[in-house]
């Protein structure tokens, strides 16, 4: 009686010796906690994939900031369709995927969070360009530089994420304890150079720009209300017209909130080295996840074109002839 009962505690009982013992999160504080993050990766996933399909299908929305925006909704995309289900099971479950689908899970986390990084880098470059060199900027920013960055970042991300992740690719399952485990173990010079190349030089990068953008948004803002008449002046506030100083301001709200996500979980790290592999730290994973939910909303409330983007989807006027000529500015 007590080997069964024992047995029923395992994730394999017919591995009694080798087997992980089940999460002891009780059954309805599990069954909500899945039903939630559930929902909230099905609303990523379909939010995302609605940007998605708005910026690759209308004419007037192939900008080459619409283009980085694209390549960040499609990093978020993967966020709700993979990571979060897939963190899900990790947290509040045994794995029950196997070592190789481990491997996978990590792979696709390294990659999909470096991407997202990398996005929010460019478009903060694009953002100081447009801004900072208004004179420059259609001649600096083309629709097929931003393309080649886009390209650039995911080619980025899928290199740095193979070394990152190599040990657990050339061997699955190499640091599991027992079966219906998933965990990853890096060394701490691996640990210190994610550190560095995947939080402190891109968050650097990210407010040092910003920090330049939002100064010289606020001097042109002042020089208009002192009524400034330097030539050299007016000729830059006639180039930084409105619309892009409102795409700054939203695209800099999407870099704060980007930020209050993303700090979290390597703060945590610096006090808690084992972070990856702490089912008490998933909160701050999945708050990191949750950012990508948040993206679209910012869109919807921010850009007008976004929500007329969105009526013509759901109405299914998209599958019109000339459709992806239609006017949504």
């Amino acid at each position: 009686m007590m080997e069964i009962q024992k047995g029923a505690e395992l994730c394999f009982p017919q591995l009694l010796n080798s087997s992980c013992r089940k999460p002891t999160l009780h059954w309805s504080k599990a069954v909500f906690l899945n039903i939630v993050l559930s929902f909230i990766s099905l609303i990523t996933a379909a939010l995302n994939l609605l940007v998605i399909i708005s910026v690759s299908h209308f004419r007037q929305l192939h900008t080459p900031s619409n283009i980085l925006l694209l390549s960040l909704a499609v990093s978020d995309f993967l966020v709700g369709l993979l990571l979060m289900p897939l963190e899900i099971i990790r947290n509040t479950a045994c794995w029950v995927l196997g070592d190789h689908m481990c491997s996978v899970y990590w792979y696709l986390t390294s990659n999909i969070v470096c991407a997202s990084i990398g996005n929010i880098v460019f478009i903060s470059v694009d953002r100081y360009v447009a801004i900072c060199d208004p004179l420059h900027y259609p001649t600096r920013i083309t629709v097929v530089r931003a393309k080649l960055s886009v390209c650039l970042c995911w080619f980025y991300s899928t290199f740095y994420s193979s070394l990152y992740t190599k040990d657990i690719l050339i061997e699955p399952g190499r640091y599991n304890s027992c079966h219906g485990e998933c965990v990853i173990v890096m060394t701490d010079i691996a640990g210190i150079a994610d550190l560095v190349l995947s939080f402190i030089v891109p968050v650097s990068v990210i407010i040092v720009l910003y920090m330049r953008v939002f100064v010289v948004a606020v001097s042109q803002a002042h020089a208009m209300r002192s009524h400034v008449t330097a030539v050299t002046l007016q000729r830059s506030l006639n180039q930084t017209n409105r619309s892009e100083l409102k795409a700054a301001r939203t695209l800099g709200v999407l870099v704060v909130v980007y930020l209050a996500s993303f700090c979290p979980y390597y703060c945590y790290s610096l006090v808690n080295e084992n972070v990856t592999n702490d089912p008490s730290a998933s909160f701050v994973v999945m708050i990191f996840y949750f950012n990508s939910c948040l993206n679209p909303l910012i869109y919807s409330l921010f850009y007008p074109w976004f929500r007329n983007a969105v009526k013509l989807i759901i109405t299914l006027q998209i599958f019109k002839n000339d459709s992806s000529e239609s006017n949504i500015l």
